[in-house]
C-alpha cells in the first residue's frame, strides 16, 4: 500500500462547548453552541492531509464504543486509510473543550485505563509513505516503525505538543521537530522560545517552534528565521497545531520549498481557527490556496 502521509498517534472524540467565559470553581455556565467530532493530534493531521488532496493513513487506537465508532466513520468519510486502526474494547479517549468568544479554550482529556498499543499491535511492513508523522502518543509503535520509514526514504516529522515520554524519546530522531511553545518551555524549564530553539537545534536536524498568534521561529543548521502568523478572527484555536503538522507534511510530500512549506502550513492552521471545533475547521486545498493568494503569499 502507498500513501503520501502516514500519521501515527492519538485519536479521541471531542465534545466542544462554546461558552462566554471559562467557569470558576463551583460555577455552572450555559453553552451557546455544541459539537461532537473526532479529534486527537495524529487523527486530525490525517484528516488535514486528506482534505488537502493527499492520501493519508491513520495508525492508532479507537474503541468499539460510540465515540470510537463515530470517529472511525468520520475517517472513512474523509477518505483516510483505516486499515491500520486498531479497534478494541477499552474506551476511546475523550476530550471536553470549552471555547471562549476570543477563541481561547480549556481542554480536559480522559484516557482512563486505555493504554498505548504494543509494538506488535499493528504491522506496517509493506506500507510506503512519503512522509511519516508522529505525535509520540503511540511510543512503542513509533519506536518500532520510525527506523522502517527512515530506511524507506520517508521524511519524518514529530508533532511535539507537550513534553512526555513519547516526544522526549523521538524529538532528536526525526528529520523535523515541530514543537509548540508549551513543549519548548517544558523542555527548557522556562518560557524563552529563542533560547529553546537555539538549544534544541544543537541536536535537532530541523526545528520549528510554533507560537500561536505570534507566528513561529525556526532553525535549520546555521540558518534561522521567523514567520508571522496570518491574521484571522479566531473562533476556536483547538487543533490549530494538528492542522499545521498535517499541512506541513503535505507540503513536504508536494516538494515545496522550506519557506513555502511554512507559509502553507501556517495558512491552513490560521483557517482552522475560524470555526468551532478542530475537525470542522480543517480547510480544503482550494481554501488554503485562495487564502494565500489573497494574502499575497503566492
Amino acid at each position: 500500500m502507498r500513501v503520501d502521509v502516514v500519521c501515527i498517534g492519538q485519536a479521541s472524540y471531542d465534545l466542544v462547548f462554546k461558552v462566554d467565559h471559562h467557569p470558576e470553581a463551583d460555577e455552572k455556565c450555559v453553552a451557546s453552541e455544541f459539537i461532537g467530532c473526532g479529534g486527537g493530534p495524529a487523527a486530525n493531521a490525517a484528516v488535514t492531509v486528506a482534505r488537502l488532496g493527499r492520501r493519508a493513513a491513520f495508525v492508532g487506537y479507537l474503541g468499539r464504543d460510540l465515540g470510537g465508532q463515530a470517529h472511525f466513520q468520520e475517517l472513512v468519510q474523509e477518505g483516510v486509510e483505516t486499515a491500520f486502526v486498531y479497534r478494541g474494547d477499552a474506551p476511546t479517549p475523550v476530550s471536553v473543550v470549552l471555547v471562549k468568544p476570543d477563541g481561547r479554550r480549556a481542554l480536559v482529556n480522559y484516557r482512563g485505563a486505555t493504554l498505548p498499543l504494543a509494538a506488535e499491535a499493528v504491522d506496517l511492513e509493506g506500507l510506503a509513505a512519503k512522509v511519516a508523522l508522529f505525535d509520540g502518543h503511540e511510543l512503542e509503535l513509533s519506536c518500532r516503525f520510525l527506523p522502517y520509514f527512515q530506511r524507506s526514504g520517508a521524511a519524518t516529522v514529530l508533532d511535539a505538543g507537550s513534553l512526555h515520554a513519547g516526544t522526549e524519546k523521538l524529538m532528536f530522531e526525526v528529520d523535523y521537530l515541530i514543537a509548540s511553545r508549551k513543549f519548548a518551555a517544558q523542555w527548557l524549564g522556562r518560557d524563552d522560545p529563542p533560547e529553546a530553539l537555539a538549544k534544541l537545534a544543537v541536536k535537532a536536524k530541523t526545528c520549528v517552534i510554533t507560537l500561536g498568534e505570534e507566528g513561529l521561529i525556526w532553525q535549520r543548521g546555521a540558518s534561522r528565521g521567523a514567520l508571522p502568523a496570518f491574521p484571522v478572527q479566531a473562533v476556536d484555536t483547538t487543533g490549530a497545531g494538528d492542522i499545521f503538522h498535517g499541512a506541513f507534511a503535505v507540503a513536504l510530500a508536494d516538494g515545496l520549498s522550506w519557506l513555502e512549506s511554512l507559509r502553507f502550513a501556517s495558512a491552513a492552521a490560521a483557517l482552522g481557527c475560524t470555526k468551532l471545533g478542530a475537525r470542522p475547521g480543517i480547510p480544503s486545498r482550494a481554501q488554503v490556496e485562495a487564502f494565500l493568494a489573497a494574502s499575497g503569499s503566492i
